[in-house]
């Protein structure tokens, strides 16, 4: 159910990408607020993570996802509405906070309900539904922007909806109780482990692969790639913007193939061979693009990364799974945030280095953030899963 809920959710969001510089257009500014207006989501989205893992081992999962979803519903369909460009980037802003919620809330669930056998299996499952949705959502997004670019949003409010509909009606589960021996003194009444205190968990290694991990994904998947990947096939290659989708897809189908596979290795092999096998595709691909550049080994860079992204979105969440079983609220909230942060200084530090250097030297120091994943990884202990 969370893997269908990720579908919608995914899908919702790629219709209405296409329409939100069209609509922030609409209102006559400038580039500049265009940009404003997609970062503002993002930013909201990492300021809020920590207190909506709070929440979560407040009032549990299913509540902050529900609410979470409610929240960018509203918010996204009266962002549709807005008469003025401050008060739709302002709803904007807010539906960060409920996409915080509903990915926190979610993941959150999904790895505390696993089993540690599972773990890697069910978080590239619900990873899979944010692809399949990301990738067939757009498409529908740019025709239905060309009919009115008010209409996307009115759609992703109601898919939404739906989707937290779902949530309240199809999920409704049962405490999850304690493994001998690792009961806190705080636990509740329902023998469900009391959630483990951050500081304990950045006190593991495990954990601290996990966001280094996690980091460089965001970095690199949803910052550098959606930034710096057009602008590098157009400008330095001197090719047209299809041969940039048409890498942004390679990378995109890799990713959603390996993906079943990459959490069963997870689970198999365990967390540290996948983890490093992942980071080993990511930090070659990356520095394929340092070397002069050449069509094909964009295509190879794109692809290799998509493969390797099957493997980080799925080792790295089973990792911290198993260090915090119980209701991991602020837990994976940083987990979460490491990668947000990821796409907003990626991005950033991509783009000054183009400017003041080159984009080998933008993709060099991406290469160096994914390296540090690895370094990470290989540090690990030999054994199947870490726990503190």
């Amino acid at each position: 159910m969370l893997a269908v809920i990720a579908f919608v959710v995914a899908l919702g969001f790629g219709i209405v990408a296409p329409a939100i510089p069209v609509y922030a257009r609409s209102f006559g500014v400038g580039t500049t607020a265009v940009g404003l207006a997609v970062s503002a989501f993002a930013f909201f989205r990492f300021v809020s993570a920590f207190g909506s893992g709070s929440f979560v081992e407040r009032f549990g999962e299913r509540v902050v996802l529900a609410a979470g979803l409610l929240v960018v519903a509203v918010t996204t369909g009266l962002a549709g509405l807005a008469p003025s460009f401050p008060l739709f980037l302002g709803l904007r802003a807010a539906g960060g906070v409920g996409s915080a919620m509903f990915t926190v809330s979610a993941l959150s669930l999904l790895l505390r309900v696993t089993p540690p056998s599972h773990r890697g299996r069910a978080a590239a499952t619900w990873q899979g539904g944010f692809i399949l949705g990301g990738i067939a959502g757009p498409a529908a997004g740019g025709l239905l922007a060309e009919l009115s670019p008010r209409l996307p949003f009115l759609i992703y409010a109601g898919f939404l909806l739906v989707a937290g509909s779902v949530t309240l009606l199809m999920l409704r589960t049962e405490a999850v109780p304690a493994p001998p021996g690792r009961l806190p003194a705080a636990a509740g009444p329902d023998l469900e482990p009391a959630p483990l205190p951050l500081l304990a968990a950045l006190r593991t290694r495990a954990y601290l692969a996990a966001l280094v991990a996690n980091l460089g994904v965001g970095w690199v998947l949803f910052g550098v790639r959606n930034s710096l990947v057009p602008l590098y096939v157009t400008e330095e290659l001197g090719r047209t913007v299809a041969w940039a989708g048409a890498g942004l897809l390679a990378g995109s189908a890799a990713q959603a193939l390996g993906l079943l596979r990459a959490g069963r290795l997870a689970d198999t092999w365990g967390r540290r061979p996948a983890l490093v096998l992942g980071a080993a595709l990511a930090t070659g691909s990356t520095a394929i693009l340092v070397l002069p550049p050449v069509l094909w080994a964009f295509l190879v860079s794109m692809a290799v990364f998509g493969l390797a992204a099957s493997f980080l979105g799925s080792a790295p969440a089973a990792l911290v799974g198993d260090i915090s079983p119980a209701r991991g609220g602020r837990v994976v909230a940083v987990f979460q945030m490491a990668a947000d942060l990821g796409a907003i200084v990626g991005p950033l530090a991509a783009g000054w280095l183009t400017d003041a250097v080159s984009y080998q030297a933008a993709f060099a120091a991406t290469t160096v953030v994914l390296a540090a994943g690895l370094v990470a990884a290989l540090a690990l202990p030999r054994r199947k899963t870490a726990r503190p």
